[in-house]
């Protein structure tokens, strides 16, 4: 089977069982939406539990949060995404269809001109003479295009809001609450599951370039001089998991075979420049491969640096191996350090900091600066006098003497308070602790494109029959049962009442079950294997004689009978073990 048969025969499946097909088709579709079935909503539900397994509830530290998708303009200028989150455009002189730069540059030129200037494309462009493949017309300078959807707050007359890129900016303004459930401690990871949009400039590659989608994050806050020792506590699994890594050296050598390292080599060889980041690339890598996705078409693909994102000091992409578009992104690894905490703090004047305590108490020499109120009555006047007192008593004393060192003024109230206004102390004081920024990695999943490799590689055929080989936790069923025979016969009645007595037996346990009576059992059958249900029950004459039934299995057609009673433990234990081999 070739690429691009696998990738049309999968697109072909999803449409016609009701995974996925592009949304508003009736009104002739709008690029870069999809929308989902029936199993397309089991299975990514199915998925979004799994990752909320290895990610959340496996995890002592992880808590979630769920916040607006819609953000003031002020969140984005903080966090730098109104100046930064932008690509390069391209519009033809002639036709005016607007393409977006680097993209069409690698793809007619083959040139990567991913992190470069605008003026540098254009020369690019020049240089190779490229010209749009629509018309064939002149292309307009290299423009930047916002990637936000922006929208209106309110009313008529509202004030500028942005629809979320990501869902980090929640997770940072929410710090200092989340940090005070919790109890004041650190590591704490914050996750977030649910929609966001990116307008994306030319979306197409079906579900690998939307522009609304789910993602699945966590941003992982911590002290850096405590991350080693705090790693090297977690799961040994987690430590010893192999990831086939390609490096920005490497990549600056030319060389793009992934080398495969433990997780704490990551850390000991410092390829990875946080401890806790390597972690959570070790647990990300033990959930693609959960997924049904062989190790050897995984790899992490170090960003260079100007590729990486404006807040990020080191960014691996996780990369799936695909029939059709190759290695594509379905997670990304950030090393944010402090910008979003330091960026939002210094926007909203908001303490976003964590009290470090100190194991012993230290004696530091403390030197403070305090406002002499006659110096002060002198500068401003009896009428201000009031208000800048006022304002003075909002800052510290310890603020106060850092702003007079680092500018020899204080400037408040709309004044300006010369050095002369304030009596310099140097205090000697116990100190039980130090208020920092924490450092935070990001692990960032993308659920569709999870979904597209996950179709891509269950996806298979016996006897020129589709068979969806999910692994029996995603699934959209977990069972399907089935009677026999159905009908009027008393025989037949009685098949179709046991069956339905099982299913909701089955859906009253947890089980995602599945009842179906219509057409012959061979097509059933077929038609459970397309959709990727593992097991099957079904309900025969011998049934009716000794209580049992048959369980088929997808992937061999093998059969065993059990007890109707024993339905419930044997499932679980078939589902259960397929995925212990993973957990940690």
């Amino acid at each position: 089977m070739t690429s691009n048969d696998l990738h049309e025969k999968v697109s072909e499946l999803a449409r016609r069982r009701g995974i996925y097909w592009p949304s508003f088709e009736i009104y002739g579709g709008v690029a870069g939406f999809y929308d989902f079935g029936p199993i397309g909503v089991l299975v990514k539900r199915s998925i979004v539990d799994l990752w909320s397994k290895f990610f959340i509830y496996l995890q002592e530290n992880i808590v979630e949060l769920e916040t607006p998708i819609i953000n003031p303009r002020v969140v984005f200028k903080a966090s730098g995404h109104e100046e930064h989150f932008t690509d390069p455009v391209v519009e033809c002189s002639s036709c005016g269809r607007i393409f977006r730069a680097d993209h069409l540059v690698k793809e007619l030129a083959g040139v990567d001109v991913e992190g470069f200037k605008l003026h540098e494309i254009d020369e690019v462009i020049k240089k190779h003479n490229i010209k749009c493949p629509d018309c064939g017309g002149e292309f307009k300078p290299a423009m930047s295009a916002l990637l936000l959807f922006s929208t209106e707050i309110g009313p008529y007359k509202g004030s500028l809001g942005y629809l979320r890129p990501e869902h980090a900016q929640g997770m940072f303004i929410n710090f200092a609450k989340m940090l005070r459930i919790v109890g004041e401690r650190l590591p704490l990871g914050i996750a977030q599951i649910g929609k966001v949009a990116r307008n994306e400039i030319s979306p197409r590659q079906a579900l690998i370039r939307l522009r609304e989608f789910t993602i699945m994050e966590v941003e992982f806050f911590f002290d850096p001089e405590k991350e080693r020792e705090e790693v090297s506590a977690n799961s040994e699994k987690v430590l010893s998991e192999k990831l086939r890594v390609v490096t920005g050296d490497m990549r600056l050598r030319g060389i793009e075979e992934p080398v495969e390292l433990t997780v704490r080599e990551l850390i000991e060889n410092k390829v990875v420049k946080s401890a806790w980041l390597a972690y959570w690339m070790g647990v990300g890598n033990i959930f693609i491969r959960s997924l049904g996705i062989p190790r050897e078409k995984i790899r992490f693909f170090e960003k260079l640096p100007h590729e990486r994102a404006h807040y990020s000091a080191q960014t691996f992409d996780q990369e799936v191996y695909t029939s059709r578009y190759g290695w594509i992104e379905v997670a990304g690894y950030a090393y944010r350090t402090t910008y979003d905490l330091e960026r939002h703090a210094e926007y909203s004047k908001a303490d976003l900091t964590y009290f470090k305590k100190y194991e012993i108490p230290v004696v530091k020499t403390v030197e403070a600066a305090y406002p002499d109120p006659e110096a002060v009555r002198k500068v401003v006047g009896e009428s201000k006098y009031p208000e800048v007192m006022r304002e003075l008593s909002k800052r510290s004393p310890e603020e106060l003497y850092k702003e007079l060192q680092s500018r020899s003024n204080i400037e408040i109230a709309g004044v300006i308070l010369p050095r002369e206004c304030f009596t310099i102390k140097r205090n000697e004081v116990k100190v039980h602790g130090e208020k920092i920024y924490p450092h935070v990695v990001e692990p960032s999943f993308g659920l569709e494109r999870l979904l597209h490799v996950v179709l891509e590689y269950a996806y298979s055929e016996r006897d020129g029959k589709v068979l969806l080989r999910l692994p029996p936790y995603i699934a959209p069923y977990h069972v399907a049962v089935l009677p026999l025979l159905a009908g009027k016969k008393p025989e037949y009645q009685k098949m179709v009442s046991i069956a339905k007595n099982i299913h909701r037996e089955l859906v009253g346990r947890g089980f995602r079950a599945l009842y179906d009576d219509e057409g012959s059992i061979g097509r059933r059958y077929a038609r459970i294997d397309e959709i990727g249900v593992p097991y099957a029950i079904t309900v025969d004459h011998q049934t009716l004689v000794d209580g049992t039934v048959t369980i088929r299995y997808r992937d061999t057609t093998q059969q065993e009978r059990v007890k109707i009673d024993s339905i419930p433990e044997r499932l679980n234990s078939l589902i259960t073990s397929s995925l212990s081999t993973y957990l940690f």
